[in-house]
């Protein structure tokens, strides 16, 4: 159940709220059900909103003990390569700059992509309805909404707690993200753009593969680079 496996990462989702940088991704075959563990469907929700029901209780825990936060939200796909703001509709991207650079507390940030304040359940509905409004997804034969895309939503976790000697600041990072699946091509039949799609969707999920795999290993290079 959606209640399950969220179980199972519950502990690293409050790892944010606590000032670490958390990464969890969703990983598999087109039509397996990645986007539905993520965000969910009706009563049925997915990790998203446990995971933001999770964060809201806690950080109401912390306020009483003299803590204030700052909860900022951003959503984005990776789209044959390209980073897009999935906040910002199509027609208000030009011009924008989207590049992945290093920031402070150990982050690396999207430049230019749109944030939302975050202080409810209500405000993250709002925000995933428009992400996906502007999300690429197409039909094929092995899924009839593949997502075209890796979507990652980022929450910025920020508290403090003012002292009379000193103050105390944490800076968390959550990154919750949705990659699309792999195709075998002689099962999905994609052709033109869609063929395209799932070729660079296979290349990027391989370099991915390929970055666990040097983690794991403890190797000296990590191909970080080798796909966005």
């Amino acid at each position: 159940s959606q209640e399950d496996v969220f179980g199972e990462v519950s502990q690293f989702v409050q790892s944010a709220v606590d000032g670490y940088n958390v990464s969890l991704f969703a990983y598999g075959q087109t039509g397996s059900g990645k986007t539905h563990t993520m965000f969910g469907s009706g009563s049925d929700v997915g990790i998203i909103p446990r995971s933001m029901d999770q964060i809201l209780v806690a950080v109401a825990h912390q306020q009483e003990q003299g803590w204030t936060y700052e909860l900022h939200a951003s959503f984005i796909e990776v789209y044959q390569e390209s980073v897009r703001c999935l906040l910002t509709a199509e027609k208000d991207r030009e011009g924008k700059n989207y590049r992945i650079v290093a920031a402070a507390h150990g982050r690396h940030i999207v430049t230019d992509v749109e944030e939302m304040s975050i202080s409810s359940r209500q405000d993250l509905d709002e925000l995933i309805e428009i992400a996906n409004s502007n999300k690429t997804v197409a039909k094929t034969d092995m899924n009839s909404r593949s997502s075209r895309s890796h979507t990652v939503f980022t929450l910025s976790i920020c508290g403090m707690k003012k002292g009379i000697e000193r103050s105390q600041q944490t800076y968390g990072t959550l990154h919750l993200v949705d990659l699309a699946g792999s195709e075998r091509l002689d099962k999905s039949n994609a052709v033109g753009v869609q063929l395209k799609e799932a070729q660079a969707i296979n290349k990027s999920l391989s370099a991915l593969s390929d970055v666990f795999v040097a983690l794991s290993k403890k190797s000296a290079h990590v191909p970080y680079r080798n796909s966005k």
